[in-house]
């Protein structure tokens, strides 16, 4: 027997140590989801990281963008807002509408967008047009910006031609973070409860039941028959009638016990409902606008009083952050009409 084989045999003859209480505790785990403050606060602590002459973003920014689709309430503020700015902003003949219409959308999804200044064969101003914030990153030098694909440069935008506008973070000033990120386990939770009712449905299992017969009268082939028919009635078709004639049966020799039903404890309504309202708040758009049914006989109030608030509180700061632009372009490229709601008279 080699030395390697005699330490295992001893080590296994040995008895095993007890385990810790908080060992035995921390062996059960939900998966992925973790609060905010496990373990995530040492990030704080630490500088960005370089990648091949680059600053990584401090977070996935390809997350951000997957999260985008998670949930109708999260992308519907984002388009909302999105709009709004697009719709009050007055063109320039160097900075289309659509260039801005990206710009913005960039900005409220990353906290970070991108204008590209390109010049003419003479050096001056041909037009301005919009970088995707989710593959530019920022040089370790702080002036320069390059696009990358995730592991090479791609292409290296000229020194000075790029504005950087960013949403502050509170550790860091290379690049911004969106407002929303508080509100994006409530943006998961919200997908996970819709694609689990999915998964209910298409498996079927809110048509099932147990069938429990004790009636002595009943003979094979009827039982047969029964189960036949029960077989049938999952899938297209499904809730057909059955007839069952037992004579000179029992009480309760046929029983109908169920599994599951349509109104499953997994709290759908409620998570639904929980989770458009922390996504609502955190974007702060107020429901009516976003064509939101009330579920209560008072509803929400007038929409064109949310309205003229939200375009005071939202959209005025949000057009006052796009006018930094123009301190840069050394021009007034950026300008906004007033944001206001048409009352329309009635007879």
């Amino acid at each position: 027997m080699s030395r390697k084989q005699s330490r295992k045999l001893s080590s296994a003859a040995q008895p095993a140590a007890p385990v810790p209480a908080t060992s035995r505790a921390e062996a059960f785990t939900f998966g992925d989801p973790m609060p905010v403050l496990n373990r995530a606060e040492i990030l704080d602590y630490c500088e960005l990281v370089t990648i091949n002459g680059w600053y990584e973003p401090p977070v996935s920014w390809s997350g951000l963008a997957k999260t985008f689709r998670a949930g109708t309430h999260h992308a519907s503020a984002l388009y909302f807002k999105r709009n709004v700015l697009a719709s009050t902003f007055i063109p320039h003949p160097k900075l289309s509408r659509e260039t801005f219409r990206r710009w913005a959308l960039d900005f409220l999804m990353f906290g970070n967008s991108y204008i590209e200044r390109q010049k003419n064969r003479l050096g001056g101003t041909l037009k301005f047009e919009s970088a995707p914030a989710k593959y530019v990153r920022r040089r370790a030098d702080l002036q320069s910006y390059a696009m990358t694909d995730g592991w090479r440069v791609t292409h290296e935008f000229a020194a000075g031609s790029i504005f950087h506008m960013i949403e502050p973070d509170v550790n860091q000033e290379v690049y911004g973070l969106p407002e929303y990120l508080g509100a994006l386990h409530s943006a998961w939770l919200n997908e996970s409860s819709t694609l689990f009712r999915r998964r209910y449905y298409e498996n079927g299992s809110h048509a099932g039941f147990i069938l429990y017969m004790t009636d002595a009268a009943q003979n094979q082939d009827d039982v047969d028959t029964l189960r036949t028919a029960l077989k049938n009635a999952k899938g297209p078709g499904n809730f057909r009638n059955l007839f069952m004639y037992a004579p000179n049966g029992k009480k309760d020799g046929i029983q109908l016990i169920p599994v599951s039903e349509v109104a499953a404890k997994d709290e759908f309504f409620n998570i639904k409902n929980i989770t458009r309202d922390d996504l609502l708040a955190a974007h702060r758009v107020p429901p009516q606008l976003l064509g939101i049914v009330p579920s209560n006989t008072g509803g929400f109030g007038a929409a064109d009083t949310a309205a003229k608030v939200f375009g005071r509180n939202e959209i005025q700061p949000l057009q006052a952050q796009f006018l930094e632009f123009n301190e840069w372009a050394g021009d007034e490229m950026v300008r906004f009409v007033p944001y206001t709601i048409d009352t329309v008279a009635t007879a």
